[in-house]
């Protein structure tokens, strides 16, 4: 079973809901206090044996079973930490992440993952098994940035495989700072996914924005 466990409500037309709640968490980091966090979790069937799912939360806390999990990093080509999710995971996991990353091989100066690929680490004092580090484009600078995220999801779920993942969980990549539209990304993202339907039994989006949330699930219903 899932870290995060919620009551299913509905399953018609292949799609569920379920109200999670996080004990004692403020939702990574943006204000607030303890207590009981609640958030929505809608469960879209990619095939007879693999699930969609869209939440709001911290990836930072997702996990299913600590061995066949992992998280996707929205890093930058250094993968030396950052901003963002990419900062929250560094914290999360602690010095020897950056440390990993760090003896990642260059593949130029001061590039260890460029644009569209991907990277696996260990994930540390993170409750899942790995972490797979991914750089998105950066939207008004990239001559074909739907290309670049498309192969930045295609490069995380590639690897995943390779490394028998069955459970992964994607924040909104390129949708921070590098101002990637969250619609034009949720396309991208829900239409790559569906590429590797038959490879995991779960793939997650983990989503920290409420405008983002709203705006992804809207999308996932269109395209699912």
């Amino acid at each position: 079973m899932e870290g995060n466990r919620g009551i299913v409500s509905s399953s018609s037309n292949g799609i569920s809901t379920a109200a999670t709640r996080v004990s004692g968490t403020s939702n990574g980091g943006g204000g607030g206090g303890g207590g009981d966090d609640y958030r929505q979790l809608v469960q879209f069937a990619l095939s007879a044996s693999s699930a969609l799912k869209i939440q709001k939360g911290d990836i930072t806390e997702w996990s299913v079973d600590g061995a066949s999990d992992a998280i996707v990093n929205a890093a930058n080509e250094r993968m030396l930490g950052g901003g963002g999710v990419d900062g929250a995971i560094h914290r999360a996991a602690g010095p020897e992440l950056r440390a990993a990353c760090h003896d990642v091989p260059e593949v130029r100066p001061g590039v260890r993952c460029p644009t569209g690929e991907a990277r696996i680490t260990p994930a540390f004092r993170l409750p899942v098994s790995h972490v797979i580090h991914t750089v998105g484009p950066i939207y008004d600078v990239d001559r074909h940035p739907e290309d670049s995220l498309r192969s930045a999801y295609r490069s995380c779920l590639t690897l995943a495989k390779e490394n028998n993942i069955m459970y992964i969980a994607f924040p909104a990549i390129s949708c921070g700072v590098y101002g990637y539209p969250y619609a034009e990304a949720a396309t991208v993202a829900i239409s790559t996914v569906k590429e590797f339907a038959e490879d995991f039994k779960e793939v997650h989006l983990v989503l920290f924005l409420d405008e983002l949330y709203n705006i992804w699930l809207e999308k996932a219903r269109e395209l699912l």
